[in-house]
């Protein structure tokens, strides 16, 4: 059964507020038993394009269990043509209407980055570099004198950036988002996960009504 992206959000909302406070519910914790039904099927009520970063769990983050989430993992949490592709194919297959790009306090990858920028001779890592050259574009306007000097002011800003860029590409870079986004509800929303406190924040392209 498809729910709304409202719906969605409300229910990570939810799911984030127990995690805070250190409550699972029961409903989580019983899905395990469930694993056996859902060799067959899969219907993830949301998408979450979240950072490799071994301290956001997105399931437990969002105190959900087995076939709750469709989650796409990598460094950065950044879009490119196989991100977009991933959440083309939940979308259409599973009329799943919500997505979220969930960036995370003290990312690594945008750490990386900012020093990267700041370098002169380059990393020694072509690899790396992929994931740097994507986040770059991002952040690279930030370097500026006011920002410059405080580094946590303009890690801050890196990471809310990079993410709601991350959310513009995917609410432009694909017709079939697109035509999602117009026509049929599907909705792309940026959060900030906060490793200090627990606490998810929903802070671009919510809905009205959200």
């Amino acid at each position: 059964m498809t729910i709304s992206a409202i719906e969605a959000l409300q229910r990570l909302r939810e799911g984030n507020a127990r995690f805070v406070t250190g409550i699972r519910s029961l409903e989580t914790i019983a899905s395990q038993m469930r694993r056996g039904e859902m060799v067959t099927g899969q219907s993830p009520f949301a998408v979450v394009i979240g950072c490799s970063d071994s301290r956001v769990p997105v399931e437990m983050v969002f105190d959900q269990g087995l076939g709750d989430l469709f989650v796409i993992r990598v460094a950065g949490n950044i879009v490119a043509r196989s991100q977009i592709g991933s959440v083309e194919f939940a979308a259409e297959k599973f009329g799943t209407r919500l997505v979220v790009v969930l960036g995370h306090t003290h990312c690594g990858a945008l750490e990386a980055t900012l020093e990267e920028l700041k370098r002169a001779d380059g990393t020694r890592s072509r690899n790396l570099r992929s994931i740097v050259d994507r986040v770059r574009p991002s952040v690279e306007g930030l370097l500026d004198p006011a920002l410059g000097h405080d580094a946590a002011a303009l890690m801050r800003v890196a990471i809310r950036t990079n993410v709601r860029v991350a959310a513009n590409t995917l609410r432009h870079g694909s017709d079939i988002l697109e035509t999602l986004i117009n026509e049929d509800g599907l909705v792309v929303v940026g959060a900030e996960y906060s490793l200090e406190t627990g606490a998810v924040d929903f802070f671009d392209g919510l809905p009205e009504t959200a």
